[in-house]
């Protein structure tokens, strides 16, 4: 770590005996049980991976390898853009910290509309559920514990761009509370939306025979979508608007750098379910 990011922790931050800050000590402790968490429902798999109960499901015929290379790769580029996001922080930069946290938060998305989509083909096309077979009941528990790990935080992301607005001293905090509660809503109102949207565009273009038919079946059936997806984005746009001074700058940097340290843990437990789960079984 930097001395400069090293004055930021000592200076803004309680820090223990060790010298971690408390904040960054309570992360890492819980990324520690968290590790042991993953580690069991890994291991759980692979032990039945190894001894198959007879007439289960083939992996190879029910797995979508492009589709979850693909995810991977945004989630990756995930990480980059939440280690921009505490680089722009620690410089004191909130506009390019709040851009890279936008774009963290739309590739987590990215990577939950995806899963979505991979368990809703897994369940009604290759008819794996959680209950019908040993394959999917371990599948579908590591891999859905990982996407809830994924969407909150992603709710934290959110938090902590809603939190990068709030004004400087003197002005009305609650107005502020109660202003930033409706952006945070209406942010992840806006995620929602353009998840559902995202996903009727892959359905339309999967059902229809041509570009235009599936095109035509998207806009009839997804037409109130688009409008709140509009109407959203245009709210976000607005509560976003400059207000003066804000109180977020180089002093939340550890908040930044804990919500990281979150982050990329769930991307390198990723690496290792898409090893353990994807790519073992195609060696």
């Amino acid at each position: 770590m930097s001395s400069h990011a090293a004055t930021i922790d000592h200076h803004h931050d309680p820090t223990t005996s060790t010298g971690i800050p408390n904040k960054k000590l309570l992360m890492w402790a819980f990324l520690a049980s968290d590790c042991m968490f993953f580690g069991t429902l890994i291991s759980t798999h692979l032990i039945y991976r190894l001894h198959p109960p007879a007439g289960g499901l083939d992996p190879k015929a029910v797995f979508s390898p492009e589709l979850t290379s693909f995810s991977t790769f945004i989630l990756l580029m995930s990480s980059l853009m939440m280690a921009l996001a505490v680089t722009a922080i620690q410089k004191g930069n909130v506009k390019s910290c709040r851009w890279s946290l936008l774009t963290t938060i739309f590739f987590g998305m990215i990577f939950l509309g995806c899963q979505v989509y991979e368990f809703q083909h897994f369940v009604y096309d290759k008819k794996m559920t959680l209950s019908n077979s040993l394959l999917g009941t371990t599948f579908y528990t590591l891999t859905g514990t990982h996407g809830c790990h994924v969407a909150i935080g992603v709710l934290w992301l959110v938090l902590m761009y809603v939190r990068s607005f709030k004004p400087g001293a003197g002005s009305a905090q609650r107005t502020w509370f109660s202003a930033q509660i409706l952006h945070a809503a209406t942010l992840i109102v806006l995620l929602l939306l353009v998840l559902k949207v995202t996903l009727g565009l892959v359905h339309a273009l999967q059902i229809e025979p041509g570009f235009g038919a599936a095109m035509t079946s998207f806009l009839k059936h997804e037409f109130l979508g688009i409008a709140g997806t509009l109407l959203a984005l245009w709210g976000c746009v607005w509560f976003a608007r400059p207000r003066g001074p804000v109180q977020f700058g180089v002093a939340n940097a550890i908040d930044v750098e804990s919500m990281g340290l979150y982050w990329h843990f769930v991307d390198i437990v990723w690496i290792v379910i898409f090893t353990a789960v994807y790519l073992l079984e195609y060696l």
